[in-house]
C-alpha cells in the first residue's frame, strides 16, 4: 500500500514536468539595435553585437570583404554588359561581363570568371590571362595582365574601354 500512495505522489509531479522536458525551445530573441542576427541552415540564431565586428568576409565570393569598396566606385551593376575595349595594338574586342559572374573575351572566343573586387572587375580568363577594368577619373580603363602576373603587378598595357551596354544600377 505504501509504494501504491508514493507511486501516486509521484505522477502529478511527472505530469507537470515531462512537458517541459519535451517542449519546442522558445525562439531566439530577435536582435536588438546594433546587432546582426545569423539564422543558420538547422534553423538555430546567433546574435552578434556590430561594434565587435571589424569586417565581414565571404570566403567564397573571391575575397570580397566588406568595407573595402571606395566610397565613390562604380557599383558591381555598372561592370554588367559588353566592353569594348582596346586590345593594345590599336584594335578593338569585346569583354562581356554577365551577372552570374561568367565572362567571354572575343579574341579567341575565351571563357572567364570576373568578380566586383575593390570597386572594379576583374576578369580572369581560362587561358590564365587576367584584365581588370576600373575606373580612372571620368572614364574606365582595362588593364591587361599576362599569366602568371597579379592584379597588383604593372600592367601589360592599359587602354580605354567603354560599356555599350551600360547598366546603372
Amino acid at each position: 500500500m505504501r509504494s501504491i500512495s508514493r507511486v501516486a505522489a509521484v505522477i502529478p509531479i511527472l505530469c507537470l514536468t515531462l512537458p517541459a522536458l519535451f517542449a519546442a525551445p522558445s525562439p531566439a530573441p530577435k536582435g536588438s539595435p546594433g546587432s546582426i542576427v545569423i539564422v543558420f541552415k538547422d534553423g538555430h540564431r546567433q546574435s552578434f553585437n556590430l561594434s565587435e565586428i571589424e569586417r565581414v568576409e565571404f570566403p567564397g565570393s573571391a575575397n570580397v570583404a566588406a568595407g573595402t569598396t571606395p566610397s565613390n566606385a562604380p557599383s558591381r551593376g555598372r561592370f554588367l554588359g559588353k566592353w569594348e575595349c582596346g586590345d593594345g595594338n590599336g584594335g578593338t574586342f569585346y569583354i562581356k561581363l554577365e551577372e552570374s559572374g561568367d565572362a567571354t573575351r572575343s579574341i579567341g572566343d575565351v571563357h572567364g570568371k570576373w568578380v566586383y573586387v575593390d570597386g572594379e572587375a576583374r576578369v580572369t580568363w581560362d587561358d590564365g590571362a587576367q584584365d581588370a577594368i576600373r575606373k580612372v577619373g571620368s572614364r574606365f580603363q582595362k588593364f591587361a595582365y599576362s599569366s602568371g602576373k597579379s592584379f597588383t603587378d604593372e600592367a601589360d598595357n592599359v587602354t580605354n574601354a567603354r560599356n555599350t551596354t551600360p547598366h546603372p544600377i
